[in-house]
């Protein structure tokens, strides 16, 4: 008798386990992204006091309204560039003297520092380009709305601040590869960026 319920319990066993394969959990995985092809091309601006190069896949849009008044100068305008649902927003200030420089440097970081509070890291890079433009570029990890914000100037007359914005809730690891992908763009414009 013993036998017979062992038996009959080890055929129900075995016929319970057969047929499906055992599922697992699937690993994370970014979602698939196609990135546009790289290449540059100039803008001049006539508005703005300097020319640049930026990427063949986005578009310069100009800048009505800013927070429901009109921008500060003429030359606000952003880069967008749907193919990542991103944009490089830039905002030129004319500098009136020593005092006014210190305030917009002063309120550029700020704006950074506003986003330490969800930040996992920071660095600040000084920079001096191959036309003699200098700034500082602001690299920033975690969840955070601009990754990375940049600005330039002669310390004078001209300052120039931006920064990237994605369209989309920010995930900084679904993000990454985007940021690592435009990053490559910023540099280059960073790089080919002078003042008229």
């Amino acid at each position: 008798m013993i036998r017979l319920v062992v038996l009959s319990v080890s055929l129900l066993l075995l016929a319970s386990c057969g047929g499906e394969e055992a599922t697992l959990p699937k690993p994370r995985l970014y979602p698939k992204m196609t990135f546009p092809e790289k290449g540059y091309q100039a803008a001049s601006e006539a508005d703005c006091p300097f020319t640049f190069k930026y990427p063949t896949y986005g578009k310069i849009t100009r800048e009505e309204y800013f927070q429901d008044e009109d921008p500060v100068h003429s030359c606000w305008f952003d880069i967008s560039m749907q193919a990542i649902n991103a944009s490089i927003h830039f905002s030129y200030i004319p500098v009136d003297d020593r005092d006014h420089f210190d305030d917009l440097v002063n309120d550029a970081f700020r704006m950074v520092t506003e986003h330490n509070a969800k930040a996992d890291s920071r660095r600040d890079s000084l920079f001096v380009n191959r036309n003699g433009v200098e700034g500082l570029l602001f690299d920033i990890a975690g969840n955070v709305a601009t990754p990375l914000q940049f600005f330039m100037t002669d310390s004078t007359s001209h300052f120039v601040r931006a920064s990237l914005y994605f369209d989309d809730k920010v995930d900084a690891d679904s993000i990454a590869p985007m940021v690592k992908f435009v990053r490559s763009d910023v540099d280059s414009l960073i790089e080919s960026f002078a003042w008229k």
